[in-house]
């Protein structure tokens, strides 16, 4: 009998006589997406992997604050009058406030309302300022140009000055003052996400994708929630990332101006605004609040920055 021949392997082009051909791996299988390339690339730069550990740690802060400290400052009986202004002891690391209530305590629990009222805006500004810019992008036309000019009268406003005035005048009505922070800085801070999802959608839908799915009949809606929406996305989060720590800052800038968070409620900028009276005579209770302030605003932003330079392929 005759030996069975086997069939010739096909070899890829520019590979040398003899060569062996290049074994197909799982992961070659699969090509690789925008998503996938930024995570692999986010797990090799420090400034990521620091700023996520410092984030981790001040989210655990906010959801359990009881396993960094055994003192509730709720309690009004953890507060002693008589100790006010009182430095560090053993028991006090930070000392005490000018209504002698532990500092570390009251630091570690105002992580909630000031993270809280930061995620609860940033999502808030992201889901209204998305949907706008997706529609306007999308759309264009007339659409585009009312979405535009509307946008422009809230940029004309000053973020701080306009929150401030939204503040204040709803102030002692049926909302808590942590809601009425959140919406006062929500309805300044969409325009910067819309004209962000905007410009991202007008590249976007002049890709073939996009005019193949036109041309097959899709609808309006499956265009703009499966096809644009996920394609950008990237710069959105990019800038959602970096105005949470804006957010939180603005947050304490109102409580500071007496207009934000108020007592019995905890946060960083109300404590700050309670202790700058007797700063020359007692500064700690001013500074370690504003430390909390500042290494999470600049976790978020360096966060914020990483993921930046993850998603776009011009930087990398």
């Amino acid at each position: 009998m005759s030996d069975i021949q086997q069939p010739a392997q096909t070899l890829p082009p520019n590979t040398a006589p003899g060569a062996m051909p290049p074994r197909r791996t799982k992961k070659d299988s699969k090509p690789a997406s925008l998503w996938s390339d930024a995570w692999h690339d986010l797990r090799r730069r420090p400034i990521f992997i620091v700023s996520a550990i410092l984030i981790a740690v001040l989210v655990v802060m906010a959801l359990w604050p009881s396993l960094f400290t055994a003192i509730d400052p709720n309690d009004p009986r953890t507060c002693e009058l008589a100790t006010a202004r009182q430095g560090p002891s053993g028991g006090h690391l930070f000392g005490r406030d000018n209504l002698g209530c532990d500092v570390y305590a009251r630091s570690i629990y105002g992580a909630a309302n000031s993270l809280l009222i930061g995620m609860s805006t940033t999502l808030a500004t992201s889901l209204i300022g998305g949907m706008f810019g997706l529609a306007a992008g999308y759309f264009g036309g007339v659409t585009d140009t009312l979405a535009s000019r509307l946008t422009e009268i809230f940029f004309a406003i000053p973020s701080i000055l306009g929150a401030l005035l939204i503040a204040a005048t709803f102030r002692g009505g049926p909302l808590s003052s942590i809601t009425l922070v959140i919406i006062a800085l929500t309805v300044l801070g969409w325009p910067m996400t819309y004209r962000i999802m905007r410009a991202a959608v007008i590249t976007a839908k002049s890709q073939d994708f996009v005019v193949a799915a036109k041309a097959l009949g899709a609808s309006h809606m499956r265009i703009m929630m499966r096809h644009l929406l996920p394609n950008a996305l990237a710069p959105v989060i990019v800038i959602a990332t970096i105005n949470l720590g804006g957010f939180i800052a603005a947050e304490a800038a109102l409580s500071f101006l007496g207009v934000g968070v108020t007592s019995p409620d905890i946060s960083w900028g109300l404590m700050i605004s309670d202790a700058r009276n007797r700063f020359l005579d007692a500064p700690l209770p001013l500074i370690f609040p504003a430390v909390f302030l500042s290494i999470t605003v600049l976790a978020f932003i360096m966060l914020g920055d990483a993921v930046r330079d993850a998603l776009d392929p011009k930087l990398r």
